[in-house]
């Protein structure tokens, strides 16, 4: 196998058919390229360039050999830039998902501070469902997405936490909790608790905190693939959903009132990405995102 060295030094002379030229083309000696093409004329034991004291030229070898890995070279040549490309955040598409309205208006001051900083570099925000998040992660579909976190995934990166809010138990309109100016944790042990449809230990599944009660374990009630659809079943009754206080704001219904969970941890907001797929260009996404919210606190 011809190394890489050897093979940017035989291409880079075929272009030049000069040593001098070649050489501060490389960045290396005259006398380094001759040995170079000299090692890999005694390697194939056939000589590649005609040399005289006024001008180089290929052999028919040479120029056989020249013409048939050239364009398997340029193609590798491509990708590898591409590659730099990419890691670095020069250029191209930097696909961002997110989970409802809230999220999509922190995602919208981030992507703004990131366009003013890298210009060069497109970002494309769509919407997901939660138990979309991490498929399209793993699929390729979006570079990183701004949902709930903890996110235990194996090979999901954790950003730092970009907005804390309050929980809140989302009732039925009719329920006795929606009477109340508060519930607690424990009153979670009583109740139906509605969960995102595979969403793996989502911060909404209220199945994941949950203690026994004396009268035993309740049911756990239906899934949904929506958060829409997760308070409509709620408003019709079939159980209820943690929720972060935005909620309130965002999803006003006549048929679900929120009620302050006043001994539950908050819950956290921030950017999950593969492990495999940290490029610059991710990591200077979160660093925008990260000063955008710094000093700043969200309105419930």
């Amino acid at each position: 196998m011809l190394e890489r060295h050897e093979l940017e030094a035989f291409l880079t002379l075929a272009d030049e058919l000069h040593f001098g030229r070649t050489a501060e083309r490389l960045r290396v000696s005259t006398a380094r390229i001759s040995q170079t093409i000299a090692k890999l004329e005694r390697r194939l034991g056939v000589p590649l360039f005609n040399r005289t004291s006024r001008r180089v030229e290929l052999t028919p070898v040479g120029r056989q050999l020249c013409e048939e890995i050239r364009p398997a070279w340029d193609l590798i040549a491509d990708a590898v830039a591409r590659a730099v490309d990419a890691g670095r955040g020069l250029t191209g598409m930097l696909r961002v998902a997110f989970s409802g309205p809230a999220a999509s208006q922190l995602l919208v001051g981030a992507t703004q501070e990131f366009r003013g900083r890298h210009p060069d570099c497109e970002v494309q925000m769509r919407e997901a469902r939660l138990p979309d998040v991490v498929p399209w992660l793993h699929s390729g579909e979006v570079d990183l997405a701004l949902t709930c976190h903890p996110m235990s995934e194996e090979g999901v990166v954790t950003g730092p936490v970009l907005v804390r809010e309050a929980r809140m138990l989302a009732v039925p309109a009719g329920h006795p909790f929606a009477r109340r100016t508060t519930v607690s944790a424990e009153d979670l042990t009583r109740v139906r608790l509605l969960a995102p449809e595979s969403v793996p230990q989502s911060p909404h599944d209220g199945r994941t905190q949950r203690r026994a009660s004396p009268g035993g374990t309740v049911a756990p009630g239906p899934s949904a693939m929506t958060f829409n659809e997760i308070l409509t079943l709620v408003g019709a009754g079939e159980g209820v959903f943690v929720v972060g206080a935005h909620a309130k704001r965002y999803h006003a219904r006549p048929d679900v009132v929120y009620v302050p969970v006043a001994d539950a941890a908050p819950i956290e907001w921030g950017l999950v990405w593969l492990a495999d797929s940290a490029t610059a260009r991710v990591r200077a996404f979160s660093e925008a995102a990260l000063s955008v919210v710094q000093g700043l606190v969200p309105s419930p």
